[in-house]
């Protein structure tokens, strides 16, 4: 890119005038003329302009000790008139200083370390208040804030919803409580209490909480287990250990969310969830396929799936009747679902207008039918199962039915827990609590973002952790937020969590008054609710071929995390899921991608024109286009690139706003010079190296011992390649020289007559054969002398790190036999630059870096301070602190440096 030229350069004339980027003042046509007239008449405008306008003059503020001078910088917008150049809207700045001084003055600003007590005021105080305290009391309590809104509105779409779900609620709650392994009335327990709760803690209006697929089936595998352990204990049934598990999974959930430790959750990422979710799918559906055929007595189903699928298939002549109430119900659901989804309403569309009442209508039929589907289908079973199994003894039923389910709320009180029962449960308890909540806050979060409201982890999880606590009374088994069921309340335009009363009153009503129906339910249809209803667990073909397009390594998580759970357990696949996640983490962390940087020269451009073809746009200036003209140059003017236009400099008639809004301002951009992997530049943009004995580096996560090793080597390995040693080998003692660096081998003195000969014979070579005989070898590359670390994407540093620093500067400047400059640039944490300057970094010091190192080439960043009560008047203040030079706000110029 060519570099940018100035009419006035500084040294050219000492009248110049620094912009508030550093740079020299910028004429705005930049037309050749005599820059003292141009300078005299910049004065005289001036002049006129402050006896127009005085009060915009009075701003400076001179320092009263010669030690800081500070300067205030005020902006005055002045036309500059010639008579052959037209007018242009130019930008003053004036450093006022004193008269005896003619260099720029920098305000001084001395900038202190931060202290333990400003940590705590600025992070810590304000959440040891009675303010704060009050607060989160409140929050944990998120109906106090909108109750007092509620209206009739809300209460009828409430209603709606609530009704809506507790139909779906109550058979899904007894097919789930069949995949726990646990008597129906277990699930409707669980349904109920588990709306009713969850309705004062929710932050989410849409998550309806209660019995899942996947939580019964770790569920029933906690009974197994625990159950082999108990084996003749009749004290330790099923139940007990169902509710057991609720009550510390729900112990442990409130703890968290109390303790405001959510976060934790954000450890496992989206494809690890959607893993074990999918293949627990497939478990779910591979177990429920022998009683769907009716003979689900001789299948174990507790194995791995695989096994499950092939114990399956060698039992399918065992099939018994049950296979009608089986089949049949999960082909109707399936085109139940896909007519009222998918081509129901197209036909309705067909054959009423968008917005008509015969639409509408149509339309929130297909909708509630298809939110009823399963209560419809269980209903008209079960009226088939009790015509052909009434008055019929139970050994002679050709077809499996549910049985009893007690009327009302049996055995409600605090349960009996033998005391060596949460100890046996106690290993189960990772993968439970991690189902639980993981499920909840997933399914919380997509809600909240398709629905636009905020939801909170922690306070989740204090209302999942209190709705099992309070369910034990009740003898419910864990439960959790429900994918489907949240769903559908969602799209039943649901306003509050307090639909979930109306959810729960569904369910209390079936367990009053529908009980007696529930006994002929055919098990096969139930296992057919199930199937249907989990088959929406596994991720679709559109989710993995997205996993895969946006990151492979995720794709690889989520086909490894299905397969262990299909060949192992659920258990063994969460488990890999979040070690895949932590190691994944880590292993970016321990292995940074730090960066080069090299510098190009880069201008906005608002409303530009864009050019479909590949073509360049260029100037006869050499630092702006001005988009005015008509030249072109062809093909083979230029090097065979494909289409350049070269724009001349506007005419002498155009206007001042045309000029100025026609203008480029270019200034420097630090980039990687890998920009052509990494898509952060047009990969057909040449980088410039940073100056001879320059380098650039941008360290990309926080600093720490994980790291600080990889980061010291990258560092160590690019200085060797690009800078020579400060004292050349070949010009220090054998005996100086390094063991691991201790060039060619030479013969030891009492052989040198005995290789005499050879000596001989190598004086006939030529020139360069000789030169590296005598170890005398010319190295062009430059001795470093400044080292910068960009440390803008670096949150946090530790001893380790910044002892390693220390060993880094240590070794650099030996190599360059020198002190060589550190300077670091963005630093975003004050706790960052105090240990820095502890460790004698950003300091002039005696013993790192004293002032010699950087005569000539001082640098400091200004901002533009804007003063609001006067018009188009501003200070310039110091980025960071005088006292510090070798912190810098950005990555200073380096070509503009005196190196």
């Amino acid at each position: 890119m060519t570099e940018r030229r100035h009419s006035f350069r500084q040294e050219d004339s000492d009248n110049s005038f620094p912009n508030e980027y550093g740079a020299e003042y910028n004429n705005a046509n930049e037309v050749s003329s005599t820059p003292d007239l141009d300078n005299l008449e910049l004065e005289y405008d001036q002049y006129k302009a402050d006896e127009l306008h005085p009060q915009r003059t009075i701003l400076s503020n001179q320092a009263d000790t010669d030690r800081e001078k500070i300067a205030n910088v005020f902006v005055e917008e002045q036309s500059v008139r010639d008579s052959n150049i037209p007018s242009a809207s130019i930008e003053e700045l004036q450093y006022f200083a004193h008269e005896s001084d003619g260099a720029k003055v920098i305000p001084s600003y001395v900038e202190g370390n931060v202290t333990e007590l400003e940590f705590f005021n600025h992070s810590l105080r304000s959440k040891f208040t009675l303010n704060a305290a009050k607060n989160y009391i409140l929050s944990i309590f998120p109906i106090i804030h909108w109750l007092p809104h509620y209206n009739v509105y809300w209460f009828i779409q409430d209603l709606i919803a609530g009704i809506t779900v507790g139909c779906v609620l109550v058979p899904q709650s007894m097919s789930y409580a069949q995949i726990a392994t646990l008597p129906p009335q277990y699930g409707l327990y669980s349904s109920f209490i588990g709306a009713f709760i969850y309705s004062l803690f929710a932050t989410s209006k849409d998550v309806c909480i209660g019995p899942v697929a996947v939580m019964s089936l770790e569920t029933a595998k906690i009974i197994a287990r625990v159950m082999k352990r108990f084996p003749n204990d009749p004290d330790v049934q099923g139940p007990i250990i169902a509710t057991t598990t609720a009550l510390l999974c729900g112990g442990i959930a409130a703890g968290v969310g109390f303790l405001r430790l959510g976060f934790l959750v954000e450890l496992i990422s989206l494809n690890a969830v959607a893993g074990f979710m999918t293949g627990s799918a497939l478990n779910i559906i591979s177990g429920q396929v022998p009683a769907l055929m009716g003979y689900g007595k001789l299948v174990n189903t507790r194995t791995a799936t695989y096994k499950v699928i092939v114990n399956t298939l060698k039992h399918l002549p065992d099939t018994k009747l049950d296979a009608v109430f089986g089949l049949i119900p999960l082909f109707i659901l399936y085109f139940w679902r896909w007519w009222c989804n998918g081509y129901g309403p197209k036909l309705t569309d067909r054959y009423y207008p968008k917005g008509s009442r015969g639409n509408f209508l149509w339309k929130k039929f297909y909708f509630y039918a298809q939110a009823s589907r399963s209560g419809i289908i269980i209903i008209v079973f079960t009226a088939i199962s009790w015509s052909i199994t009434r008055h019929v003894p139970s050994k002679e039923r050709r077809i499996s039915i549910l049985g009893t389910v007690p009327k009302g709320l049996k055995d409600v009180g605090a349960i009996k827990v033998p005391p060596e029962l949460p100890a046996k449960i106690a290993p189960e308890l990772p993968a439970a609590v991690i189902v639980l909540l993981l499920e909840h806050i997933a399914i919380s979060k997509s809600f909240g973002r398709i629905n636009d409201y905020k939801v909170v982890p922690d306070q989740e999880l204090i209302a999942i952790g209190v709705t099992n606590l309070i369910g034990t009374f009740f003898h419910a088994y864990p439960t959790t937020g429900s994918f489907s069921r949240s769903a559908l309340k969602a799209k039943c335009n649901v306003k509050t969590p307090l639909s979930g009363l109306f959810t729960g009153s569904c369910v209390l009503l079936a367990l009053y008054c529908l009980t007696g129906a529930f006994f002929y339910i055919p098990k096969a249809t139930l296992s057919a609710v199930i199937i249907h209803s989990v088959s929406d667990l596994v991720a679709s073909y559109h989710t993995t071929w997205n996993f895969y397009k946006m990151n492979p390594l995720d794709f690889v998580c989520f086909l490894t995390t299905i397969i262990i759970t299909v060949f192992s357990s659920i258990e063994n696949g969460i488990y890999f899921a979040i070690c895949w996640s932590c190691a994944l983490l880590l292993f970016k962390v321990a292995f940074p991608a730090g960066k080069f940087l090299g510098r190009v020269e880069i201008a906005e451009v608002v409303d530009g024109e864009i050019i479909n073809d590949n073509s360049v746009v260029m100037t006869t200036d050499d630092c702006v286009s001005e988009f005015g003209g008509n030249k072109e140059f062809s093909k083979d003017k230029l090097n065979g690139k494909s289409d350049f236009i070269v724009k001349d400099k506007l005419d002498s008639t155009a206007s001042s706003s045309s000029i100025a809004e026609n203008k480029l301002k270019y200034y420097t951009k630090w980039v990687p010079f890998d920009h052509a992997y990494t898509r952060e530049l047009n990969p057909d943009v040449t980088i410039q190296p940073p100056p001879p004995g320059v380098i650039v580096y941008r360290m990309s996560d926080s600093y720490t011992y994980i790291n600080a090793s990889n980061h010291y080597d990258i560092i160590i390995d690019e200085i060797k390649r690009v800078t020579r040693r400060g004292q050349l080998l070949q010009h220090r003692k054998k005996s100086d020289r390094p063991w691991n660096d201790p060039g060619e081998w030479k013969p030891p003195k009492f052989l040198s007559n005995v290789l005499h000969w050879r000596k001989n014979k190598k004086k006939n070579q030529t020139a360069d054969v000789e030169s590296l005989e005598t170890g005398i070898v010319r190295d062009e590359r430059p001795v470093l002398k400044v080292l910068c670390l960009d440390f803008s994407q670096v949150a946090q540093v530790d001893s380790t790190s910044l002892q390693s620093l220390v060993d880094l500067r240590k070794a650099v400047n030996a190599y360059a036999d020198r002190q060589v400059e550190f300077h670091f640039a963005g630093i975003i944490s004050p706790w960052i630059k105090r240990g820095l300057v502890k460790i004698g970094f950003g300091t002039v010091n005696e013993e790192f870096s004293d002032e010699s190192i950087i005569a000539g080439h001082s640098s400091y960043h200004l901002v533009k301070n804007t003063i609001g009560d006067i018009e188009n008047g501003y200070q310039v203040k110091t980025a960071t602190g005088t006292n510090l030079p070798f912190f810098h706000i950005d990555i200073p110029d380096f070509k503009k440096w005196d190196i």
